[in-house]
């Protein structure tokens, strides 16, 4: 790396990598002027002819590996998402003495652990601000700003597609398959937009947060799972009549047993930050030892917002070749593996909907299952039936209770003849600390 100027390649060319590469040419002297040195835009990776493209004087290759491969280049930005190519160009990239910066969320939380180790073993930098939230400097925040705190929770709306989902459910009583089809048609949801509504996406992020916050190696398989899809807009309202909002929330929690990690929709309380946060916004919220509750908020996907992210990595680099710190917080031999503690185990409040025949002794029968097993209930609303039907809906919010017992409970209760097999159950989590 020369003294004076930081040579660039960026493989990628989609919405972020034109982004970036925008930034690196129309804020050249800014960038230079925070980092010490002039940054260069050399090769760019571009498996697709694009003649309206503007890549400034950088060559052009199809090849992505020609970026590993050429000695010119002091950091390779890897923007062309997915696990395989990627992969394989990151470990030859790194093979070949260059620092990384990538926005690939899958990847660092599928193969961070060897590409870190390798990393430091081959004295460069691997940084994946823009992996997690988008333009919210969240991974600088838990690796360096809270390096004087024991962090003992992380939890936060981590997929923009989701929250704008939700929140069209919630603020206007749309339904799942209409907003989502809005979402495809702004851009906002891809094509298959599977990872976005099951949860996987957010979930890999979570993995990384949750590395960052307690020390632990990468986990993919760690997190629990559910997605948004089965939400109804009549759980939103019956919620936000209760004063909760419906959020989707990764959650990572020390507890003395070892940590939790989960990603499924949640009742928040509406005076809590975090159930404020609308559209396409992301949030974070982290708990530590000396800071208490900190929560940062702000664009969590888009071109520009996610390029912000990967040009503040580019520039740390170039400020210190050497490094501001391991990737994760700690050097890759440091992580320790913890327990974690399966979802069946974790005991939360609990919202539930059922759907019952409008006679006498149908709620004695419910409640006392749910005495049975130990169940207090902290409120429990009946509403009155629709015109002309003989079903109504009960709405309840439980005390503490672990997965597996309520579980067991509402199976019981579906199974008696005046309650119907439909229902709904959501965790409730008040973040009271």
């Amino acid at each position: 790396m020369s003294l004076d100027t930081l040579n660039i390649g960026v493989c990628g060319v989609g919405t972020v990598g034109l982004a970036t590469m925008d930034i690196l040419m129309r804020q050249a002297e800014v960038l230079e002027a925070r980092s010490g040195k002039s940054m260069k835009l050399v090769h760019v990776g571009a498996r697709r002819e694009h003649p309206d493209h503007d890549y400034g004087d950088a060559r052009v290759s199809r090849d992505v590996m020609a970026l590993a491969e050429d000695p010119e280049i002091d950091v390779l930005v890897e923007l062309i998402g997915g696990t395989s190519a990627a992969y394989d160009l990151i470990k030859r990239a790194i093979q070949q003495g260059k620092h990384i910066v990538t926005a690939n969320k899958a990847l660092i939380a599928e193969h961070g652990n060897e590409l870190i180790a390798l990393a430091e073993a081959s004295g460069v930098q691997i940084r994946f601000e823009a992996a997690v939230a988008g333009g919210i400097p969240i991974i600088k925040a838990l690796r360096e700003s809270m390096a004087g705190n024991e962090v003992t929770e992380v939890a936060g709306i981590i997929n923009g597609t989701g929250n704008f989902i939700l929140t069209e459910m919630s603020t206007k009583g749309r339904a799942f398959d209409e907003v989502l089809a809005e979402a495809q048609s702004l851009g906002y949801a891809e094509a298959d937009p599977t990872f976005d509504i099951d949860g996987t996406d957010a979930a890999h992020k979570l993995v990384i947060l949750a590395s960052l916050a307690f020390g632990v190696p990468l986990d993919i398989e760690s997190p629990f799972k559910q997605g948004i899809d089965a939400l109804t807009p009549e759980d939103l309202d019956y919620a936000a009549e209760m004063g909760y909002r419906v959020k989707h929330l990764g959650i990572a929690r020390q507890q003395a047993a070892g940590i939790e990690v989960r990603v499924h929709p949640t009742l928040i309380p509406e005076s809590k930050q975090l159930a404020t946060v609308d559209g396409v916004l992301n949030a974070v919220m982290v708990t530590g030892s000396a800071v208490g509750e900190l929560v940062l908020v702000g664009p969590g996907a888009g071109g520009p917002a996610t390029a912000s992210s990967v040009c503040a990595d580019i520039v740390d680099i170039a400020r210190s070749p050497l490094g501001s710190g391991p990737a994760l917080g700690l050097p890759a031999a440091s992580l320790n593996a913890t327990a974690l503690i399966a979802s069946d185990d974790i005991a939360s409040e609990w919202y539930v909907r059922l759907t019952v025949a409008d006679r006498p002794g149908v709620m004695s029968n419910i409640t006392q299952t749910l005495a049975d097993r130990d169940i207090s209930i902290e409120s429990l609303v009946q509403k009155a039936p629709l015109s002309g039907q003989s079903e109504v809906p009960i709405v309840l919010l439980t005390h503490q209770t672990p997965g597996s017992v309520i579980s067991e409970a509402i199976e019981e209760i579906t199974g008696l003849p005046d309650v119907q097999s439909d229902y709904a159950l959501l965790r409730v989590e008040s973040f009271e600390h």
